[in-house]
């Protein structure tokens, strides 16, 4: 655990955010413009890398909703591939990357403004750790507010075989004649038991990786150039990856399953009680190491990108301060 101290960014240098010299001019720490550039930079982050790692989440998830469908994730990607296509290989594309950007720009952006108000206007003495716990979990809860109809209509199509629907829109059609809006709002409860546990292991994990990155290397962050900054954050993202991967993992499964084998008029709390029944403990665990590689990697890359575009607006990157 970190000593409380002020958690405002550190002050640039002279030098640096003059207006003209970086895209959007001069944005002071902490401000509306500060908040909203951050919200931009989460769906820069999210989005497309969530998007390019579709292959590995589909299969993750077809065998967590039935182990025996693939040996292998090779073998996954070949008989997909041989059936329907690069097309097939990539099936939820368009789900994941308007549903993650939305939650990238929760995700990161709410948490810069959280971590603000609890940081450094309601809780200005309480531990770091516990700021960075409290900002991201009311930044996920957002998020997924944003995510949830999306992520519903992209376990549909990548779980449902054969296929559910063509494209998004006829996903979208199909969801909402079954149940209306509220359907594609019918795994809230259990994407917040995953995300929620999930960013706030993402972001308190980061945050004190960073710091011990910088402990370790035996100078403070501004003693660095950007591209070693932005290095350290690549680092911490990574350790910060394979530790909420595992943290949310079964509920990541549960998740899966409720959105592909949920029955009509069914309970959440019913379904996952019949749905645990019928996989065990061991079932919560289907896809682990594949889903360390992509969260880890994932992780890794969002960080990167995120911190930047903060670099590239003339903003400090996030941690270590």
């Amino acid at each position: 655990m970190t000593s409380s101290t002020s958690l405002k960014p550190p002050k640039l240098d002279s030098s640096a955010n003059l207006p003209g010299t970086y895209p959007f001019g001069k944005i002071e720490p902490n401000s509306t413009k500060y908040f909203a550039s951050c919200m931009l930079g989460g769906i820069i982050a999210c989005g497309p890398t969530h998007t390019s790692v579709t292959p590995l989440d589909l299969v993750k998830c077809r065998r967590q909703v039935n182990s025996n469908l693939y040996q292998s994730n090779v073998q996954a990607w070949k008989k997909i591939y041989a059936g329907e296509g690069l097309k097939g290989v990539f099936t939820g594309w368009s789900p994941t990357f308007i549903g993650y950007s939305f939650q990238g720009l929760g995700k990161y952006g709410f948490y810069e403004v959280f971590k603000h108000v609890y940081g450094d206007n309601l809780f200005p003495n309480t531990n770091k750790t516990l700021v960075f716990l409290g900002a991201s979990a009311s930044a996920e809860f957002i998020a997924d507010i944003f995510l949830c109809p999306f992520e519903a209509l992209k376990v549909r199509m990548q779980t449902t075989i054969p296929p559910y629907a063509k494209n998004m829109r006829e996903a979208f059609s199909k969801t909402t004649a079954e149940g209306g809006i509220a359907k594609l709002y019918s795994g809230i409860v259990p994407l917040w038991g995953r995300q929620i546990p999930y960013t706030m292991c993402k972001f308190a994990t980061f945050e004190e990786a960073v710091s011990m990155i910088y402990r370790q290397l035996g100078a403070k962050k501004e003693d660095y150039g950007t591209l070693a900054q932005t290095g350290v954050s690549f680092l911490g993202g990574y350790i910060a990856g394979i530790a909420c991967a595992v943290v949310s993992h079964p509920a990541d499964v549960m998740v899966s399953k409720l959105n592909s084998d949920r029955q009509a008029g069914e309970s959440a709390g019913k379904a996952m009680s019949r749905i645990y029944g019928n996989i065990g403990f061991s079932g919560l665990w289907n896809g682990l190491p594949v889903r360390i590689v992509m969260i880890g990697t994932l992780t890794a890359f969002q960080w990167l990108i995120y911190d930047s575009f903060k670099v590239y607006l003339g903003l400090p990157t996030t941690g270590g301060h």
